[in-house]
């Protein structure tokens, strides 16, 4: 693997908060006007009767399709991290290491920094991530046994191969904070004298915390190596194994970094800072968003749900009172997703986990 100093993973992949915002704004923005642009698109009658667009009836003499409501920053947002969330626990069902999740979220977040979720199915641009970093990081998994273990057709994974691939300009190089991890207790065990079993206790510690960050824009912000420092400072402070403090004073000098100690403690209360103002998906906040979404990537359904929204309605006015109340108990009822999983028992776990 090349030198991190000369990848381009420093050199195109770490960023400003000005450039994330800027870059999520402007995809965010050309989707809409997309939406914009289809709504104003007059939908023309074919000879045979059907419709130029189907799925997309014309709406009045006009001839204008309804137009989807868009979704906003925040909401796109949330699936992202949705969906880095699934990349983490189709790894764990597969039991991938942890280099193939973390590259895999890595392109995922690159690959949003120039799409809008409204634009390429997470969903499938998820899985095809996986699927790719499995084949950088040398961990054979074919797409048959990929679409299998999780149940879904190979084809969705092989059909978006090409486009994430543009979307990531081609550059797959990655250095995950793991790697650097490894490093530093490396070097903390010759620098520090250090007790091995303390330092592997520490070192696992700072790899739960290093998936917690992976969750965040930290990494698309900051090289691995400051991630994996914050992540062990912070499993350190939970249960402390070593000087740590001493430890970053003496680094600087020692290893002849750009940095002073204080520059370093500054980006490293940065990265904690980052990761504890950020807020992970709420299930009822997902599905209610994910509905706006599949709006937004067909249109046409919106219309569609809305004839049989109309119809249900109708149907509860031609019931009896008890019947309503019965409809709405189980309309309003919470989806119990414990009870969903025991009636699948026989599907694998990643299925499960889509």
């Amino acid at each position: 693997m090349a030198d991190f100093i000369t990848s381009t993973h420093r050199k195109k992949w770490l960023l400003s908060i000005q450039d994330l915002v800027e870059n999520c704004r402007a995809a965010n923005q050309r989707a809409v006007e997309a939406l914009q642009k289809y709504g104003a698109t007059r939908v023309e009658c074919q000879p045979d009767g059907t419709l130029a667009y189907p799925g997309a009836p014309a709406h009045g003499d006009n001839g204008h399709r309804s137009l989807p409501e868009p979704l906003t920053l925040a909401e796109e947002l949330v699936i992202r991290r949705f969906y880095e969330q699934k990349i983490q626990q189709v790894s764990a069902a597969f039991s991938f290491p942890n280099k193939i999740q973390a590259t895999a979220i890595l392109y995922f977040k690159r690959f949003y920094q120039k799409w809008s979720v409204m634009e390429h199915d997470p969903k499938h641009i998820m899985l095809t991530c996986i699927y790719l970093s499995c084949k950088v990081e040398e961990f054979h998994v074919s797409a048959d046994e990929l679409g299998k273990g999780i149940q879904q057709d190979p084809q969705v994974v092989l059909k978006n191969e090409l486009t994430v691939l543009q979307g990531l300009d081609f550059e797959l190089i990655v250095y995950t904070p793991y790697r650097s991890v490894d490093g530093f207790i490396y070097d903390l065990e010759v620098t520090t004298s250090g007790k091995k079993v303390l330092l592997q206790e520490l070192k696992l510690a700072a790899q739960f915390v290093v998936d917690s960050m992976m969750l965040t824009d930290v990494p698309l912000l900051f090289p691995p190596g400051q991630v994996a420092l914050a992540a062990l400072r912070t499993a350190n402070q939970e249960e402390p194994k070593v000087d740590f403090n001493r430890y970053l004073q003496n680094m600087p000098e020692r290893q002849k970094q750009r940095h002073s100690h204080a520059e370093l403690i500054h980006m490293l209360d940065s990265i904690d800072l980052l990761v504890k103002d950020a807020k992970q998906p709420v299930e009822s906040d997902v599905r209610r968003i994910d509905r706006k979404l599949k709006y937004c990537r067909n249109p046409g359904l919106q219309d569609e749900g809305k004839g049989k929204r109309e119809r249900k309605e109708k149907q509860r006015h031609k019931r009896g009172s008890h019947d309503v109340q019965m409809v709405n108990a189980v309309d309003n009822h919470p989806l119990d997703l414990n009870e969903i999983h025991s009636v699948k028992r026989g599907q694998s776990e990643g299925d499960a986990m889509l």
